[in-house]
């Protein structure tokens, strides 16, 4: 189900934009190389990218994962970020992780954190989560300066958590909590 915002169109993960998606992603190459696993160059095609769609849609339809693709209201087209809750568990535990990433040419425009603001509020309210949690690596200062400003509080460090590019890297163990269960 698509959601909006006052300046977004929140797309959830479907078939129809997987070209919009392989574009995102080859605009965004060299920005996201130092935040990411290394890609090799099939990650940027259109018969990977289907593959990772359906895959996500599949895990949609379990209930593990809620994927979203931002995308300005006047220019419905064009994807300029992504957000995922993932590894979403019910049960005692009502928990998931957050991942997302912007497109170079908006970034510090307020359109991660609009769209963060809505899925939060979604996971939270529809889903009933009672927790989400981010992994950042301490020298993106801008991803954790958008989830302080969302809420979130550090945890701690997880030491060598993420190979990013090739190393293992620490990051940032970032916490939001659903107050209005506990």
């Amino acid at each position: 189900m698509d959601m909006k915002t006052e300046r977004l169109i929140l797309k959830s993960t479907n078939l129809e934009d997987v070209e919009a998606i392989v574009e995102y992603y080859r605009r965004n190459q060299n920005f996201l190389v130092d935040y990411e696993p290394a890609r090799e160059a099939f990650y940027y095609t259109k018969a990977y990218q289907k593959m990772i769609v359906q895959a996500s849609i599949d895990a949609g339809l379990v209930g593990s994962e809620l994927r979203y693709w931002m995308a300005l209201k006047e220019e419905p087209s064009k994807i300029i970020g992504t957000f995922a809750f993932t590894n979403i568990i019910m049960g005692p535990f009502k928990s998931c992780f957050l991942g997302y990433k912007g497109d170079v040419d908006y970034l510090r425009m307020g359109y991660t954190y609009e769209a963060l603001q809505a899925g939060i509020e979604m996971v939270f309210d529809a889903y009933g989560l009672h927790r989400i949690e981010a992994n950042i690596m301490p020298r993106n200062k801008p991803s954790l300066a958008l989830v302080e400003k969302l809420g979130f509080y550090e945890e701690g460090i997880a030491v060598k958590y993420l190979q990013i590019n090739g190393l293992w890297e620490d990051h940032v163990h970032m916490v939001l909590r659903n107050k209005s269960m506990e």
